[in-house]
């Protein structure tokens, strides 16, 4: 059970990035290139100007990378401490020395509680998405934010 709700949370995560590289990254990928050849087109340019020209090209589309992984980091990092807590909990149930009657119990309390974190972490996605497409939209993502 718990491979099940593995898999459906990293589907619903591939679903956004797919999202995200289709409406906004893939544009600004594009547009990164087109600006870096222009960087190249002048031979009389010196190497550094170049190299800071190309530099200059990438540094939206980097931001915006950093900002989705870090979004996205940051929603892992609260299921992560959601499974954990419910980790936790069956744990403390269990007691010194469990029958396997109550490891069973456990087990399947532990189960119950994980697939909630799942199932409310993934009602967090369109939210999520919408805010990010908003962000990105304005062209100026903001800075990662710290988990």
């Amino acid at each position: 059970m718990v491979e099940a709700q593995k898999f459906r949370i990293e589907q619903e995560m591939t679903n956004l990035v797919n999202e995200l590289d289709k409406s906004y990254l893939r544009k600004m990928q594009g547009d990164m290139h087109r600006c870096a050849a222009k960087c190249c087109d002048d031979p009389q340019t010196s190497l550094e100007r170049v190299h800071g020209c190309i530099e200059n090209c990438t540094s939206s589309l980097n931001q915006a990378n950093n900002y989705v992984q870090g979004e996205i980091n940051h929603l892992q990092n609260r299921l992560q401490r959601c499974v954990m807590d419910c980790n936790d909990h069956a744990r403390d149930r269990l007691g010194p020395d469990p029958s396997q009657e109550t490891i069973d119990k456990c087990t399947i309390e532990f189960e119950k509680c994980a697939v909630k974190c799942v199932d409310k972490h993934i009602a967090i996605i369109p939210s999520m998405m919408k805010t990010m497409k908003s962000v990105l939209a304005s062209g100026k993502p903001p800075p990662p934010r710290a988990n």
